[in-house]
């Protein structure tokens, strides 16, 4: 016997549709998910990127909370989540504004103590050079009197060696200002060089495995608000262990940059390489739709093993080769950036599996 998913209402006039009031709420429920996550985003991007925060840990904890939501089916562990979550929101949001209180009155503090060194400088200034200017009229009004012509050409000399007292003060007083300004400039450099590292891999000069985690968490919580096509490929070296016992960690820190320099030759300019750990690198593909991304990651392999190394220091000239092994997945709606990673790793196994440098894709996995 089947059931129908129709009932009648206790007054009996029309029946209730549960297929129907079923798939309206998956429905909701997709979009709650999708408002939910998209506010966690917004969250994200209000937050400061200042380590007494920890405003990177925050955000990972953001990140931590849109995939239990978007994962787990038990109610009991999603209020829990959520709660904690909460938590973690609300005393964060409570730091980072005192933290914004307390620095905004340290710079009331140093522009009223910088207002107050300029207006005593300038004062300074100031009456420094009315009093030279007073002076140097008063002696060219001595001048006038032509009986003390002797007088007279002594005191001009005296006048001009006053004039050239304030000319020379003013030009130190620009000298200083501009060696304050290249100071300044020097300080920018230096701390643009600084966060330049911060987020750079010192091997290869490509990005690490910090910056890649925090731009693929970005780029995914964005995907929620508006998708867009993103593919990600995971490359590793193969037999990588072989090559530094072999030859030794140096050579093996040369086939890391060749690699790294294939890559780079193969890639756009809004391609995102980073390396992953070890051997290991990824390539995020903004706009790639998977099959592209497959063929870049062919073009990859064909290039990367039709390439011949000599290594130095061997008296043979002997050649290396080298492979790759490549997996690829690409963004999908409600992703998040463990299970973006999770298909492609998934499908970078099979491709060691299966022989070697080779590039697979997320579908050739069942």
């Amino acid at each position: 016997m089947l059931f129908s998913f129709r009932k009648r209402e206790a007054n009996g006039d029309e029946p209730v549709d549960w297929a129907a009031e079923l798939e309206r709420s998956e429905h909701r429920r997709e979009f709650y998910l999708i408002c939910t996550r998209a506010l966690l985003q917004c969250l994200r991007e209000f937050a400061l990127d200042t380590q007494e925060l920890d405003g990177d840990g925050f955000k990972s904890r953001l990140a931590e909370l849109a995939e239990a939501l978007g994962s787990s089916e038990a109610v009991r562990r999603l209020q829990s989540e959520f709660e904690r979550g909460t938590t973690t929101i609300g005393g964060f949001a409570r730091r980072q504004k005192d933290y914004v209180r307390d620095r905004e009155s340290e710079f009331k503090g140093i522009i009223d103590v910088l207002t107050k060194a300029v207006v005593v400088q300038d004062s300074e200034n100031r009456d420094y050079n009315r009093s030279i200017l007073d002076q140097s009229r008063r002696l060219e009004e001595i001048t006038l009197l032509d009986d003390l012509k002797r007088v007279k050409l002594a005191i001009v000399k005296e006048v001009e060696q006053l004039r050239e007292a304030v000319r020379e003060k003013e030009t130190r007083d620009g000298s200083k200002i501009q060696k304050l300004s290249e100071q300044v400039a020097v300080l920018k450099v230096e701390l643009q060089s600084v966060r330049t590292e911060s987020e750079r891999d010192g091997l290869t000069g490509i990005l690490n495995r910090r910056t890649f985690d925090r731009l693929l968490a970005d780029l995914t919580a964005r995907n929620t608000v508006k998708e867009q096509e993103v593919a990600l490929l995971m490359i590793d070296i193969d037999d990588f262990k072989r090559v530094n016992d072999q030859y030794g960690h140096l050579t093996g820190d040369s086939v890391l940059a060749a690699v790294v320099n294939k890559c780079r030759q193969s890639t756009r300019g809004e391609d995102v390489l980073a390396r992953y750990g070890g051997e290991e690198f990824c390539v995020l593909l903004p706009g790639a739709s998977l099959r592209n991304a497959v063929k870049k990651a062919r073009q990859i392999c064909e290039s990367i093993a039709s390439t011949r190394y000599v290594l130095e220091g061997m008296p043979t000239k002997e050649m290396l080769g080298i492979t790759v092994s490549i997996g690829v997945s690409a963004l999908r709606k409600g992703d998040t950036s463990a299970s973006l990673i999770e298909r492609a790793d998934r499908a970078l196994y099979l491709a060691k599996q299966s022989g070697k440098n080779r590039a697979v894709s997320e579908k050739d996995v069942k």
